[in-house]
């Protein structure tokens, strides 16, 4: 888990829920969305930072940082690993930001990033990109909590369109889980997630059901482990205090 108050991140047991903290927090550093790749990299969206970091997720040691934009107001909010490159969203900016990855997975150097410029629906203003995850086919699922629904995004391109879910608005989408053919969309202020079941050309969705459960404080992200979904509490309705709690949520996929 990771703050975005001052970056810390906090590494812990799924079994116990005993952890400590991994990168220790600094005023300014604020991150947003986290993930793990295949090297035990863990990636972080710099939110507010302009840019991204990676830091090898057992020890915490920064292992690079790269720098996305210098414009005021952006928000680096979430990120999705593909074999070739990874994706960060914007949540002000109709771009993507891209690391591309050299063989074998290999960091490039600070000058490899590029921006992606949107177009289509993605590119709408104020819609609010959130998270984000790679389709089979390699487009990519994007979420725009303001606008309330989901835009498929062209990699090579940024052309967008507006993704199928027949009707369901997913108002405050945060969080994107995908496993196989089923799609988790969390929902922040609404404790809600979202279930559905992706068609076979990955064009369209069908709500299979929501996930409601009273220990949801404003969840924000999640990810999978065996048969469960574990959902971070962002406490996004409440004043951060040093004596403010925050969890994970452990609900059945």
């Amino acid at each position: 888990m990771g703050s975005i108050l001052d970056g810390a991140i906090w590494r812990g047991d799924l079994r116990t829920g005993r952890g400590a903290v991994l990168v220790p927090g600094v005023p300014g550093t604020d991150k947003a969305g986290l993930k793990v790749d295949a090297r035990d990299r863990l990636w972080t969206a710099d939110f507010s930072g302009g840019g991204a970091s990676v830091y090898h997720a057992r020890t915490g040691a920064l292992l690079a940082r790269y720098r996305f934009t210098d414009q005021p107001g952006s928000l680096v909010n979430d990120l999705v690993i593909t074999p070739r490159a990874v994706y960060f969203t914007d949540s002000t900016r109709a771009v993507l930001y891209v690391v591309p990855l050299g063989p074998g997975g290999r960091l490039p150097a600070g000058s490899a990033v590029r921006t992606l410029a949107l177009s289509g629906p993605a590119a709408e203003p104020d819609a609010f990109a959130n998270g984000i995850v790679a389709l089979p086919d390699g487009d990519l699922l994007v979420a725009q909590m303001l606008a309330g629904r989901l835009v498929r995004v062209d990699p090579a391109t940024g052309a967008s369109r507006v993704f199928d879910l027949g009707g369901y608005s997913v108002s405050r989408a945060d969080g994107l889980v995908r496993r196989g053919r089923t799609l988790y969309v969390i929902r922040n202020l609404t404790n809600v997630v979202a279930v559905f079941r992706l068609s076979p050309g990955y064009d369209s969705a069908t709500l299979v059901r929501e996930i409601t459960d009273v220990r949801l404080r404003v969840p924000a992200t999640g990810d999978l482990f065996g048969p469960w979904l574990y959902v971070v509490n962002g406490r996004f309705d409440v004043e951060p205090t040093p004596s403010t709690d925050y969890d994970i949520v452990r609900l059945p996929a």
